[in-house]
């Protein structure tokens, strides 16, 4: 036990984005198709109550083997996972608005300050190291900034609008900059890492919430909000079609890239139809649903046998 608490990885707070974003999805797909059963009041709990026992294990980490939680908020590849803690927290505070809305700020304005305060860490490495390759690059390098845009999805309910404007154009204006030095990396410096595959599904999640961000904020699917929602669906087409490369990976907890943005797509299509009534996007958005709900489920199994196995959670 105490060796595997050191090893314990902060990427396991990527569990809690997955499933706080299906329950995300089937919340607003109760709430748009008016569905005559409540799943998402079954997801909620389990989400919240799986990032607190999370947070106790990680914060015993931190007492007791601080060197190994220091070394990942300097590590090129896990410091961007960091992040996944306050996305976490956002996440859990979108899910509980419709419930308790003292509840769902207070998640809020931790979850929401707590990535600020890391957003600029991981910036401020990015621009003061000695030892970033572009090898080192990958999707995952989204999650610190472009995860600003999720804030004003349930900011626009909790703080005065200017605070999720600036949260939304500061990951609006980062996402094609990395979207730019990502495909540069993987065209002409090689194929990411097996372990690292499953991130590429991140491409996914920064035009689709960007999407929902935008619409929470104007109210309206203009043409700038279709640009970021067709973007995403491109996203989803075209990592879908790559699908004999996945199935080929062997497990690692990385896997848990494949989840959040597979809700993200499938809660921006929802919304399409909610705001279109194009019943296109009302059968898209039910092929999301299922997708996601089947994925989560076989990776939460996975990652269950992962840990009997001691497959995880071990030294690198």
């Amino acid at each position: 036990m105490t060796s595997r608490l050191q090893h314990f990885p902060i990427a396991w707070f990527a569990m809690i984005m997955g499933l706080g974003g299906l329950t995300i999805a089937w919340l607003r797909a109760e709430q748009i198709l008016s569905l005559p059963f409540s799943i998402s009041s079954w997801l909620l709990p389990a989400s919240s109550g799986l990032f607190v026992l999370l947070a106790l294990l990680y914060t015993i980490k931190l007492v007791k083997y601080r060197a190994a939680a220091v070394a990942e908020f300097e590590h090129p590849v896990k410091l961007n996972f960091v992040p996944t803690v306050s996305i976490a927290l956002i996440l859990l505070s979108i899910a509980w608005l419709p419930f308790s809305a003292p509840y769902s700020k207070l998640l809020w304005l931790a979850g929401t300050a707590l990535h600020l305060v890391l957003t600029l860490h991981v910036v401020t490495r990015w621009m003061h190291h000695g030892k970033y390759e572009i090898t080192h690059l990958n999707p995952a390098w989204f999650i610190p900034v472009v995860g600003n845009i999720l804030v004003p999805i349930a900011g626009a309910q909790h703080a005065p609008a200017e605070i999720s404007w600036f949260f939304f154009s500061v990951g609006l204006v980062f996402w094609p900059v990395l979207l730019t030095i990502l495909f540069n990396r993987v065209i002409f410096h090689g194929s990411l890492p097996e372990r690292l595959m499953p991130t590429l599904f991140i491409l996914i999640a920064p035009p689709a919430v960007g999407f929902l961000s935008y619409v929470a904020l104007t109210g309206e699917v203009d043409a700038f909000a279709r640009v970021l929602y067709y973007a995403a669906l491109f996203f989803t087409i075209l990592l879908i079609a790559q699908l004999r490369w996945f199935t080929r990976l062997g497990f690692f907890l990385s896997w848990w890239a494949y989840s959040f943005p597979l809700a993200a797509i499938t809660i921006a299509t929802l919304t399409m139809f909610q705001h279109t009534g194009d019943p296109l996007f009302l059968r898209l958005s039910g092929i999301f649903l299922a997708i996601a709900s089947v994925v989560i489920a076989a990776l939460f199994i996975r990652t269950c046998l992962a840990v009997a196995r001691r497959e995880i959670c071990v030294a690198e």
